[in-house]
């Protein structure tokens, strides 16, 4: 149990005294770069499926059964 005590007492005081926690607007700065990095990534993985979409499209046409 005071192994438990110690390292929570130790965590708290690293959070608290050795962290450097970032300003309001670097948090925000950083949030829109990775939103933005994210949008690009979905718009490239989407236009690469739709050009594997209708390469397939090309290798095996739809017979019309379903």
């Amino acid at each position: 149990m005071d192994r438990i005590q110690l390292y929570l007492k130790e965590s708290y005081n690293e959070l608290v005294n050795k962290v450097t926690w970032p300003t309001w607007s670097k948090l925000l700065q950083d949030s829109r770069l990775v939103l933005v990095a994210s949008l690009i990534l979905s718009l490239i993985i989407f236009l690469m499926d739709m050009a594997a979409q209708g390469l397939l499209g090309l290798v095996y046409p739809e017979s019309g059964i379903r």
